[in-house]
C-alpha cells in the first residue's frame, strides 16, 4: 500500500480515460490492483510500480476486449469544484472520451498518458517500447484526429 498510495490519483485518471467505452474504470482498477498484489514479489524496481500498473491494466483491457465486444459508457464524474456548467462540461468530457476511444490503441494510450496522466514523452516511449519520435508523431496525429472528431460532434449537435 505504501507504493500504491502516492500513485493512486494518476492511476485512477489513466484508468478512467483508457477504459472508457471498454469497461468500468473501477473494475479495471480493482482487477489491476489484485494482479499487482499477486505478482508483487516479481516487481524488481519499486520506482516503476506505476508503469507496472499501467502495463497490467492495458493487458487486462486487451483480454477483456477479446471476450466482450459490446460498448458500455461509464458515468462521468467531474472533479471540477464549481457547479457552473457542470452538465455541459460532462457532455464535453463525454465527447472527448468518445473521440479518444476511436483512436488506435497506441495513439489512445499515448494521448492519455501524456495529456491526462502527465507522463513525459520519454516515459511514454519506455511504456510503449518505442522511440520518442514515434511517440511525438502519435501525439500529433492523435490531436489532429481528436480535433476532427470533436469538430464533427459539435457540428452534429448544432
Amino acid at each position: 500500500m505504501d507504493l500504491y498510495q502516492p500513485v493512486h490519483n494518476k492511476f485512477e485518471r489513466f484508468c478512467r480515460a483508457r477504459a472508457y467505452g471498454e469497461m468500468e474504470p473501477k473494475d479495471l482498477m480493482q482487477e489491476t490492483i489484485i494482479l499487482a498484489f499477486e505478482k508483487f514479489d516479481k516487481i524488481q524496481n519499486h520506482d516503476a510500480f506505476l508503469h507496472f500498473l499501467f502495463g497490467t491494466s492495458i493487458r487486462i483491457l486487451a483480454n477483456n476486449a477479446r471476450k466482450i465486444k459490446e460498448e458500455h459508457w461509464p458515468d462521468l464524474v467531474s472533479n471540477d469544484a464549481s457547479n457552473t456548467n457542470k452538465a455541459e462540461r460532462n457532455l464535453e468530457v463525454e465527447d472527448l472520451y468518445k473521440a479518444i476511444a476511436l483512436l488506435s490503441e497506441l495513439k489512445r494510450e499515448a494521448i492519455i498518458l501524456f495529456e491526462i496522466s502527465g507522463f513525459s514523452i520519454k516515459e511514454i516511449a519506455k511504456i510503449q517500447n518505442s522511440s520518442e519520435d514515434a511517440v511525438k508523431q502519435r501525439l500529433v496525429r492523435s490531436r489532429q484526429e481528436l480535433a476532427l472528431q470533436l469538430t464533427e460532434y459539435s457540428l452534429h449537435k448544432a
